[in-house]
């Protein structure tokens, strides 16, 4: 073999081993880097929003916090804070009039007030605005176009039926129409508190509102209880009612509920006299002051009771208190387990400070 030759195959061979060591350099570059047995699991976390409203012993709001001012915990374990807000943010508040047989006194001046609250609202905040009979009518979603808003309270009438589905509007708001909203949320609840066909418990609804981070006004202003089927009043037919799943949280099986207490499904009406009108009337509005009560604080909100023509000084109140909010926020640490239901609690470091704040979420 001539030297010419012999070079010439050792050329070729040299240029076969170069070609598949780069094949092979590049397929180890494509292939992925085996994980890391040892090394720590990062796991996917939702922000968790707190809404906190900070005052005095006195009532008076403190503002100017700074975020180092505030402690989060979380079933008692210190979060470190991946959200701190004390800017005013948009508003969305969710204007809910009771519409029921009972507030037919009232309900024009009522009206006349909500309209009024629409003024104190800055052109960005957005409301929207539900009414609650013997079932819950949307009257406007979210906007923030005034005109809308004055158009929808307008709208606002007394039920053709009888009932009061105060229950069912609020987490009507707080599942369809709030729990995918960013933001500073509030609901205002006007009522009396007296509510005949919620298919949504007192417990459930209790548990829906301190699991959100909309909190809730509720303003109670007392009415007379309307007699059921005197003067023709009419009950609703189940086919005219908006649907609800016949089981509620935990597969708990629904039945008719006044103030949260089960009626019987056929029992003949019965008429008392005019005392005993009077005093079931008084124990219904202390049940009610209680329920509104419970459901208020859960939320971090607060209760309000109120002759109808007050109703302009508490609206000014709860307006002045959403733009002293602060909002934090974290991600939790640790194992997410679906449905698991976890404790909050928010200190502030402020002499004789009162922290009201969101008391707990779910996984």
């Amino acid at each position: 073999m001539t030297c010419a030759k012999s070079i010439k195959i050792a050329s070729v061979w040299l240029l076969l081993f170069c070609v598949i060591a780069f094949s092979a350099l590049a397929q180890e570059q494509q292939s992925p880097t085996p994980p890391d047995p040892d090394a720590p699991i990062k796991l996917g976390s939702t922000l968790v929003s707190v809404p906190v409203i900070v005052s005095d012993r006195s009532g008076r709001y403190v503002s100017g916090l700074k975020a180092e001012q505030f402690t989060l915990y979380r079933d008692g374990n210190r979060q470190p804070l991946a959200f701190f807000s004390a800017e005013e943010e948009t508003l969305n508040v969710a204007l809910l009039i009771d519409t029921s047989k009972s507030t037919r006194e009232v309900l024009d001046q009522i009206k006349d007030h909500a309209q009024d609250f629409l003024k104190q609202l800055r052109p960005q905040d957005k409301a929207m605005v539900v009414s609650f009979d013997y079932q819950v009518h949307i009257l406007t979603r979210l906007t923030a176009d005034r005109k809308e808003l004055e158009r929808a309270i307008k709208r606002a009438e007394i039920g053709e039926y009888l009932g009061t589905t105060l229950r069912d509007a609020v987490y009507e708001v707080i599942e369809h129409h709030f729990k995918t909203i960013k933001g500073r949320k509030a609901i205002i609840l006007l009522t009396d508190g007296k509510d005949h066909g919620s298919q949504v418990a007192n417990e459930d609804l209790l548990e829906t509102a301190a699991e959100s981070d909309a909190m809730i006004y509720s303003i109670f202003y007392t009415t007379n209880f309307p007699t059921f089927n005197r003067g023709g009043e009419r009950l609703p037919r189940r086919d005219r009612m908006e649907p609800f799943p016949p089981f509620g949280r935990g597969g708990r099986r629904r039945f008719p509920q006044m103030n949260g207490q089960v009626l019987p499904q056929s029992r003949a009406q019965q008429f008392p006299d005019r005392g005993q009108r009077r005093e079931r009337q008084e124990r219904q509005n202390e049940q009610a002051v209680e329920f509104l009560e419970r459901l208020s604080n859960l939320s971090a909100g607060r209760f309000y009771r109120s002759e109808v023509g007050d109703l302009n000084k508490n609206f000014a109140l709860i307006a002045d208190e959403l733009r002293h909010q602060y909002r934090l926020g974290f991600y939790p640490d640790g194992e997410k387990r679906e449905g698991s239901v976890h404790r909050l609690r928010v200190e502030v470091s402020q002499v004789d400070a009162v922290v009201r704040a969101r008391r707990t979420y779910t996984d």
